[in-house]
């Protein structure tokens, strides 16, 4: 999946456009819920040899938050590694040129529903 093909995903299934919250730094893009502004999604320009390549080949990174039941499910092979400056046992990063497209979309519904937050009910 290219970058942009991404950020379409994004606003054609949820209506969010991408947010970019660090100064001087137009690349990494934020993906929030429209309500609680929480993040559901983060997508960084990374050198391959942050996660163990010898390669300085930059690359699009996604990171996205799993639930804990789909852990351990997806790997390397899939294009998916231990998050990139997150914590490592909530979010993962998924290589965007790697990945299918297929499992990007699932795993990004899986980050957007694992991030949604709950619903307070009204009180009478």
């Amino acid at each position: 999946m290219t970058r942009q093909a991404f950020l379409d995903y994004c606003f054609d299934t949820y209506g969010t456009e991408a947010d970019y919250p660090f100064d001087r730094d137009f690349e990494t893009a934020v993906f929030r819920h429209a309500g609680s502004r929480k993040w559901y999604a983060i997508m960084m320009r990374v050198s391959r040899r942050k996660f163990g390549f010898d390669c300085d080949e930059i690359i699009d990174v996604v990171n996205l938050k799993l639930p804990s039941e789909l852990f351990g499910s997806f790997g390397a092979a899939d294009g998916v590694y231990p998050a990139y400056h997150m914590n490592k046992v909530h979010w993962i990063s998924v290589m965007l040129s790697d990945a299918e497209d297929d499992l990007i979309d699932l795993l990004v519904n899986a980050s957007y529903e694992a991030t949604r937050g709950k619903m307070r009910q009204k009180t009478v």
